[in-house]
């Protein structure tokens, strides 16, 4: 079958993963309101497409934090990526470097962030933290990450504890025996480790803002936050200091009836007023919604299950077919809209029905 556009990759995957792990890729917190959302709110944002432009030449190249990328489309951090594919996070990093875009690994992955490093050798990486109890664990982790060259810090801030995703639950999901959360392996040897991988509660569910200062007392690395969803949080982001904001509601596993990041995102952009570089990921499945995103603010987006489907289909090949098409539609949306620059997108392309 032609893979023409993510939903087959997504339909692929249904089939052929277990259905543990699956149900894992898909769950959304409790009655999934939030992870459906992050895809149907994309549906009510309608184009102003601008007729007779000049866009006979395209260029869809961006910048995020000083270093170029091939088209504003990165790769989300997520966890247990050996669970779609033998090889792992180390696949997916070498489909990044192969598309010149971003990667960011995932606390929570099944390889460690040194198989990952000398997998895609000189790949744009950022590395993304869950801080737990265990502090000095986290703190090595830091250490590990700007020592293999990982470009900056993407601290997750929405996982005081895990969200309710029910079919986990009903399945009691495990990571099998093989598989483990590399990066973390030593810290927690000998301990039971039943949820994700990890002694359950060993997230730190005290973490303040004044933990920024912590970390930045650790790395010289540039400090992005993830999770951000009000214009309250966007300006104490700014106000400690930090590089970039991910608007996200990590793909609806969290908090369920939150909303949507696209319906978010302006609220936080409108906040930052262009102090620091804002991003955003959940939902998007087209080039489409790649636009829209960046007409609203967002200087890149990033995929999480859509980079899963295509692991899953054929690995490193696969993430690249996903990527490749997320590429070429988004290229044929900009042309569709008058856009021949990245630089040329604006609010002024779409309009919203809904906020």
């Amino acid at each position: 079958m032609a893979m023409v556009c993510l939903s087959d990759f997504e339909a692929y995957a249904k089939k052929y993963l277990p259905k543990i792990a699956w149900d894992y890729f898909a769950a959304g917190a409790d009655d999934c309101v939030t992870r459906d959302e992050n895809i149907l709110a994309y549906k009510r944002i309608r184009f102003r497409p601008r007729m007779l432009q000049d866009v006979s030449v395209m260029d869809i190249r961006t910048k995020i934090l000083g270093t170029e990328i091939s088209f504003p489309v990165g790769i989300a951090p997520t966890g247990f990526h050996q669970l779609a594919w033998p090889d792992g996070e180390k696949s997916t990093a070498r489909a990044a470097r192969a598309m010149n875009t971003c990667y960011i690994a995932s606390t929570y992955s099944t390889c460690t962030l040194e198989e990952i490093s000398t997998a895609a050798p000189g790949g744009l990486r950022w590395f993304q933290l869950y801080i737990h109890r265990n502090r000095a664990a986290s703190q090595q982790l830091v250490w590990r990450a700007q020592t293999l060259g990982f470009r900056a810090l993407v601290l997750t801030t929405d996982v005081p504890y895990t969200g309710k995703r029910r079919d986990d639950v009903r399945n009691g999901f495990r990571l099998p025996p093989h598989m483990k959360v590399k990066n973390l392996e030593r810290d927690f040897e000998g301990d039971d480790c039943s949820e994700y991988g990890l002694p359950p509660n060993s997230l730190d569910p005290s973490v303040t803002w004044k933990d920024i200062d912590w970390l930045r007392s650790l790395t010289h690395l540039p400090i992005i936050i993830k999770g951000i969803l009000t214009r309250e949080d966007a300006e104490l982001a700014v106000r400690h200091g930090v590089q970039g904001i991910i608007v996200s509601n990590h793909g609806g596993r969290q908090l369920d009836e939150g909303p949507a990041t696209i319906d978010a995102l302006v609220e936080v952009v409108e906040a930052v007023r262009g102090r620091v570089e804002v991003y955003i990921d959940g939902g998007i499945r087209k080039g489409s919604d790649v636009l829209k995103a960046l007409a609203l603010g967002a200087k890149c987006v990033f995929i999480g299950r859509p980079a899963l489907w295509g692991l899953a289909y054929k690995g490193e090949e696969g993430l690249q077919e996903v990527l490749r098409i997320l590429q070429d539609e988004f290229r044929l949306s900009m042309a569709l809209a008058g856009c021949a620059s990245v630089s040329e997108i604006g609010r002024h392309l779409v309009q919203l029905s809904k906020l």
